[in-house]
C-alpha cells in the first residue's frame, strides 16, 4: 500500500546535525514511540505548522517508501489520517533530496515549491 510514493522526514537543526554525524535519524520522539515518524506530501505542511513553527534551520528529507530498509506501515494518527511510520533505521544515504527550509516573515519554515 502506497509504498512507491515519496515520504518526508522533517528534522530540527539539532536533530539534523545529529543525523548527519550518525548517518541516520535519531530523534527523541521516534525513540519514544518506537518508529520513525514520516509524512506524505499531503501531510508535510501541516506537520511543519504544528511541530516546527518558529524554528530556523529545519531540514526536510524526501525518501521513497519502498526503498527504505525497514518496514513502512501506514497507520492512523492525527484525525484518523494514515501516516507513514518506518519500523527500522532511516539512513540519510537513502534520501532522494534534502532541503534546508527558508522561513517566512513570521519565522516559520516554508516548503520548497516542488513539495507544495
Amino acid at each position: 500500500m502506497m509504498l512507491d510514493t515519496p515520504v518526508y522526514k522533517i528534522l530540527s537543526a539539532a536533530d539534523d546535525e545529529r543525523a548527519r554525524e550518525l548517518g541516520h535519524t535519531d530523534t527523541d520522539l521516534d525513540a519514544r514511540d518506537g518508529y520513525v515518524h514520516l509524512s506524505s506530501k499531503d501531510q508535510v505542511a501541516e506537520t511543519l505548522r504544528l511541530h516546527y513553527a518558529g524554528q530556523h534551520g529545519v531540514s526536510l528529507y524526501e525518501f521513497i517508501a519502498d526503498r527504505l530498509g525497514g518496514d513502512v506501515k501506514w497507520e492512523a494518527s492525527r484525525g484518523g489520517d494514515l501516516f507513514p511510520h518506518l519500523y527500522g533505521t532511516l539512513r540519510l544515504s537513502d534520501a532522494q533530496r534534502r532541503w534546508t527550509l527558508e522561513t517566512d516573515d513570521q519565522g516559520n519554515p516554508v516548503l520548497p515549491e516542488e513539495v507544495r
